[in-house]
Order: C-alpha cells, then sequence, then structure tokens
C-alpha cells in the first residue's frame, strides 16, 4: 500500500507544445509497472484547452467543477459540467478544455502502452474551438 498525502506532490503548468492557455496540472496516480493507469486532476482557465491528441488505450475524463469544452474529431462540440464523464476510444483524435468564460477541472485517467499514454498533435486553432456556438 502507498498513500501519497495531499500537497506531497508538486503541480506542474500544461506546456505550451500542448495546451492553449493557463493550464495546471496534479498528479493523482502513477502506478508501478506491471499496472499501467495514470491519472491527474487539471484545472483549465477559461478559453484554456489541449491540442488535438489520442490515447493509444483510451482515456476517461470525470469533470469536477466548472464548465468545458470536449471534441471528438468529426463529431459535435459538446459541454461538460461536473458530475459529467466522457470516455475516449483508443486512438480516438479528440480536445477538452475549458468554456470561454469559465474554468474547468476535470480527473483524467489513461494507461500506458509500451510506456505511452498520449500522441499529441496540432493545436486546436480558434475557429475551432468556437465551433457550432
Amino acid at each position: 500500500m502507498e498513500i501519497k498525502r495531499a500537497g506531497t506532490q508538486a503541480s506542474v503548468e500544461g506546456p505550451a507544445d500542448w495546451f492553449t492557455g493557463t493550464v495546471r496540472i496534479d498528479p493523482l496516480i502513477q502506478a508501478p509497472e506491471p499496472a499501467r493507469v495514470q491519472g491527474a486532476s487539471v484545472t483549465f482557465e477559461p478559453g484554456a484547452r489541449t491540442a488535438w491528441h489520442t490515447h493509444p488505450l483510451g482515456q476517461t475524463l470525470i469533470v469536477t467543477a466548472g464548465c468545458g469544452r470536449v471534441q471528438r474529431w468529426g463529431g459535435p462540440l459538446e459541454e461538460i459540467r461536473p458530475g459529467d464523464v466522457v470516455w475516449f476510444s483508443p486512438g480516438e483524435k479528440h480536445w477538452h478544455g475549458a468554456a470561454p468564460t469559465t474554468a474547468m477541472t476535470h480527473i483524467a485517467i489513461q494507461e500506458k502502452l509500451d510506456g505511452k499514454v498520449v500522441d499529441w498533435m496540432e493545436k486546436v486553432s480558434d475557429e475551432q474551438y468556437d465551433a457550432g456556438r
């Protein structure tokens, strides 16, 4: 058994190569092998978002605060709120982030495949972010 006490894992800023706007990542789960699960609490300031990306074994988001947006490639822009749970299938190209005027926090859970949890792609344009609203 291992207990990670609140406040013992440092927050990090979401790297500009993978995010637009201000994003804070708070690590939660880094299970040692042979386990593959990894998770973090991610807070997006208003308008902040990920770049397009995929996960080799999929990803689950659990919205805990605020109002956000998610979209899969070729799909409609969807609004997400606290209590919503989003599943992205393995290899499904998608992005997620905050609404334009409201911050959003979610817990992101994914698994490693051959040591990799994500493949980052191009940034979400302002036109894509605002599409359909």
